[in-house]
């Protein structure tokens, strides 16, 4: 696994502080992007929350995420959460050390009281004294909240006296890419009354020292609740790893509402699934990957759109239509950049693999971020994708029809066939996950191919028609 060091640096650590008034919360901010460039330690809101018990513990819900590793529990994880400032909500979001759990904390403008909402990105500090500090909110404290500097730390500081270097692997990277992409795919399956949420989340096992179980489980809607069955039946949700839902134990006395989003059931493969907490005025989102063993990096949705040069052209256009819109409407970018839904929704994939916008299930819609790391290079260090470049510039691809073949770096010819646009292969990537983890090296390097032929015929008919139009000129 790639790792590299990432720097992130705050003018002081984040305290709970009592005052006149109540407590006070100052959470401090890191290096992030803003409508007006990026700056150092940018501010995204001073104000009180309307229900700061519930707030608390939304936010140490996804501490807890970033802190934690599912997954071969003895290895430490260590990750600062991420806010967003949309301009009417903010949003708190964190990925888990073993890249299988994505949480995110939606505070909505109905949970935020007498402030305006900033617009931009960057990691918060959220410390164990902190930690422990917030988890002793009562339910009758009133709380100002301060995401950034306030100005007298800004007039009487010079330059960050708290910085630390952290660990941040590609693939904790590309899961924030690829949770996005799965996640556009799914619909509400279920949503069950704060009795039964309660019922069900302490209905589930609880992690044991080796970390979360292995093997798919599913459950069903059934009434107002949910129960578990051992098969994939239409309208059932993955629930692998269950115990990986723990932290919406920090919240369960405060929830509303239960819902549960998924894709629709084809097969009999484990699926990923989010299960969101409808809170006072606000929202806490845990989208699970499909194996307690198997995080979000690997899972190939964005291959495709990583592949193509009309989609980097195309978001690079659509780049420059975002403002930190809460909610990105697809349908308003097609008629602002001029290109169809498809090449939109295609677009967003591609700004999503270097972490610029994120999915929403709860709205079904995406929303713009930009994260605070150097997320280009995700594209860069997908395996797969850089081996089908390394195929194509070696001319490894021959077409012939709707078949065909490729050869290996060690000689093995490999046939892809194309069924109504969707590609299979005869390696042993495909017979293992049969498309389920995204297109192989083979078929992706095809569709690279056969791309690249198509706009090549293109543009000789393109030259025809001129030369044509010359003459007859």
């Amino acid at each position: 696994m790639t790792r590299s060091l990432q720097a992130v640096a705050y003018r002081q650590p984040s305290v709970l502080e009592s005052a006149v008034d109540g407590q006070r919360l100052g959470l401090e901010t890191s290096r992030g992007a803003t409508p007006s460039g990026v700056r150092d330690h940018p501010q995204f809101f001073a104000g009180f929350l309307t229900s700061p018990q519930v707030a608390a513990a939304g936010l140490l819900a996804v501490a807890d995420v970033a802190a934690t590793r599912y997954y071969q529990r003895q290895l430490p994880a260590s990750l600062d959460p991420v806010v967003t400032g949309n301009g009417d909500r903010l949003r708190f979001e964190s990925f888990s050390g073993c890249g299988g759990v994505y949480a995110r904390l939606d505070v909505l403008a109905p949970g935020l009281d007498g402030g305006e909402v900033g617009h931009g990105t960057t990691n918060v500090d959220v410390n164990n004294p902190l930690r422990d500090a917030l988890s002793r909110i009562g339910s009758a404290d009133p709380l100002h909240m301060r995401v950034g500097p306030d100005e007298l730390s800004v007039t009487t500081v010079d330059g960050p006296v708290v910085e630390r270097k952290v660990p941040l692997p590609d693939r904790w990277l590309r899961g924030f890419a690829e949770a996005q992409v799965i996640a556009a795919g799914f619909d509400l399956r279920a949503e069950l009354p704060a009795a039964e949420a309660v019922r069900f989340l302490r209905s589930l096992p609880r992690a044991t020292s080796r970390g979360a179980s292995a093997g798919a489980r599913w459950v069903v809607p059934a009434g107002q609740g949910l129960r578990p069955t051992t098969r994939a039946v239409p309208g059932a949700v993955c629930l692998p790893g269950p115990e990986r839902l723990v932290a919406l134990q920090r919240v369960l006395r405060h929830a509303t509402a239960l819902r549960v989003y998924g894709p629709a059931v084809t097969g009999a493969a484990p699926t990923a699934a989010a299960w969101e907490a409808v809170l006072p005025g606000m929202r806490l989102t845990l989208t699970l990957s499909p194996d307690a063993s198997r995080g979000f990096s690997g899972e190939g949705g964005v291959l495709d759109a990583l592949a193509t040069d009309e989609a980097a052209e195309d978001a690079e256009l659509i780049s420059v239509l975002l403002a930190w819109e809460p909610r990105i409407d697809v349908a308003d970018l097609a008629t602002a950049s001029g290109l169809t839904a498809e090449r939109v929704r295609a677009a967003l994939v591609r700004l999503g693999t270097s972490g610029r916008v994120g999915y929403d299930v709860a709205e079904a819609a995406y929303f713009h971020r930009e994260l605070p790391y150097d997320a280009e290079r995700v594209g860069q260090h997908n395996p797969r994708l850089r081996s089908a470049r390394a195929l194509v510039a070696a001319g490894a691809v021959a077409l012939e029809g709707a078949v065909a073949t490729v050869t290996a770096e060690d000689g093995h010819v490999h046939r892809v066939r194309d069924r109504a646009g969707e590609l299979s292969c005869s390696c042993l990537w495909w017979a293992k996950y049969r498309g389920g983890r995204g297109p192989c090296k083979h078929a992706l390097a095809v569709r690279m191919v056969r791309r690249g032929a198509a706009v090549d015929a293109v543009d000789a008919v393109e030259q025809m028609a001129a030369n044509v139009g010359g003459g007859e000129r």
